[in-house]
């Protein structure tokens, strides 16, 4: 399981004509899942996602987790995390999950956020979604279970 995690001022994401999840000072999670990902890893990520320190403190130190600030999160199912593009010019997916099963570990890793207290908005899993953040710092950092 590998999510590309962006520290945001705010965000949002559209399908079609409508917001279908927005949230204010957090995280926007890019969340991608491969065939041999559980719920441990799951699990494993949402800990660390809200436990890990990259909000200041007032010394301008990283020091500060999304649970210190109460920050939101803005998850978004994102396949193409695992598209492989080392061989010709379109990129390969084979790696990523089949939606089926991508689908119950995404839903379930955002469950595991809302159990640690964190407000989660996510986008539509397998729609075409327009995503719009402030990305402040900038801070992007990737994190797998593996």
């Amino acid at each position: 399981m590998k999510v590309v995690l962006q520290r945001s001022k705010e965000a949002s994401v559209t399908v079609g004509e409508e917001v279908t999840g927005q949230i204010q000072s957090g995280f926007v999670l890019l969340v991608g899942i491969t065939h041999g990902d559980t719920e441990k890893d799951a699990g494993y990520l949402a800990d660390k996602v809200v436990n890990l320190r990259v909000f200041e403190d007032e010394d301008g130190k990283m020091n500060h987790s999304l649970l210190d600030v109460k920050g939101e999160i803005l998850s978004i199912s994102q396949f193409t995390l695992y598209g492989d593009c080392r061989k010709g010019r379109r990129p390969n997916f084979m790696e990523a999950a089949k939606p089926d099963q991508a689908l119950q570990l995404y839903e379930f890793f955002n469950k595991m956020l809302r159990e640690k207290g964190v407000e989660v908005a996510t986008g539509v899993f397998g729609e075409m979604m327009d995503v719009k953040l402030t990305n402040d710092g900038p801070v992007t950092l990737i994190l797998e279970s593996k």
